[in-house]
């Protein structure tokens, strides 16, 4: 039996939510009406897994985190709204601690939950399973990274953009992958010589304030590529969710477009269609493909492509991957030229570019 704790402040949610996980028949449920009583309740019930809402009376749900981190660690996926403020604050949550998040649907709840259903019981039972990350080296350098960014400059510092042929970053990533990103993307440096595609699987309306995030703590410049925009060295493009990210050319010149999701691809934004459409327009010779945490397998045939192609790939290891579904199948499939612990990809990655 998987031990669950539901925190909503709404009693409606709260029996809708027991109800489609009792229908489940492998899950025993506690509940909690805010954020002081889920603390209690994780200290009393030690729940495997625990839902969190957000905005709730007496404690939030992100102070409430924060407790429950301190004093018993344990796999949390956030319920949060499709807002700006929601997407913050879940991203704030994601680097407390919390493993995934999913919209908490509007409208009349009894029918918006049966739509979230199946999303929502696959992330909780992976979320359960889920591996939880702790402090690390390369988040004090990060850290160290913004704390200088911060500090007047002691000389200039050339920052190389304009057309980019010297070569490509791929990355794709899924549960546990906004922190995972916060702790890798911050130490590429200023002059980082290749462009970054990303591929994170999120929301629509949550990636434009995520790429806001990491624009505020990384050295590169970071755009959400929610219109067609020319790939330039110097700058992380975070693909738009609720679509996909593709590569074409337009006017002599490698483009990223964002194309409405298609069945073709289960999971979006795509990191398969973008390995595949990054194959048709660079030399494989100068890409890097690097897959981290998340569950499923999107990505991994384009990215072994790309290893039998002449490209070099990194997978994220176990021991630091929050889900090792992602890394595992490209390392099965005999795709993954590297398999490294969260610390050493960013270093890796400032080798391969000269840097």
């Amino acid at each position: 039996m998987i031990k669950l704790l539901v925190v909503d402040d709404s009693a409606l949610m709260r029996r809708q939510l027991t109800s489609l996980f009792q229908e489940e028949g492998d899950f025993l449920i506690h509940q909690a009406r805010n954020g002081r009583e889920a603390v209690e309740e994780n200290r009393d019930f030690q729940p495997d897994v625990v839902t969190l809402d957000i905005n709730m009376p007496e404690m939030d749900g992100i102070t409430a985190l924060s407790l429950i981190m301190v004093e018993r660690p344990v796999p949390v996926v956030m319920v949060s709204s499709l807002t700006e403020k929601g997407a913050l604050a879940t991203f704030e949550a994601l680097n407390l601690g919390a493993v995934d998040y999913i919209a908490k649907p509007g409208g009349t709840i009894s029918l918006s939950i049966g739509e979230i259903r199946e999303e929502l019981v696959g992330k909780v039972r992976t979320a359960a399973r889920a591996k939880l990350k702790g402090g690390s080296t390369i988040r004090g350098l990060a850290q160290r990274l913004r704390e200088e960014r911060e500090k007047p400059p002691q000389r200039p510092v050339a920052i190389r953009r304009g057309v980019a042929g010297d070569g490509l970053v791929v990355i794709g990533v899924s549960t546990g992958g906004p922190r995972t990103l916060e702790d890798i993307l911050p130490c590429l440096p200023a002059d980082y010589p290749w462009p970054v595609l990303v591929a994170q699987h999120m929301p629509g309306a949550f990636t434009k304030s995520f790429a806001e995030r990491l624009a505020s703590i990384c050295l590169l410049r970071v755009v959400e590529a929610a219109s067609p925009m020319a790939i330039e060295a110097g700058t992380i493009y975070v693909a738009k969710g609720g679509a996909d990210m593709q590569v074409v050319q337009r006017g002599g010149r490698p483009t990223v477009i964002s194309r409405p999701e298609t069945r073709e691809f289960l999971w979006h934004p795509s990191v398969e269609l973008l390995g595949r459409s990054v194959l048709e327009h660079y030399d494989p010779a100068r890409v890097v493909g690097v897959m981290l945490t998340g569950m499923g397998y999107d990505g991994a045939d384009a990215f072994t492509e790309l290893k039998k192609r002449g490209g070099r790939t990194i997978a994220e290891s176990e021991e630091t991957a929050v889900v090792f579904g992602m890394p595992a199948e490209l390392i099965e499939r005999g795709g993954a030229s590297l398999v490294l612990p969260l610390e050493k990809i960013a270093p890796q990655l400032n080798v391969w570019a000269g840097r």
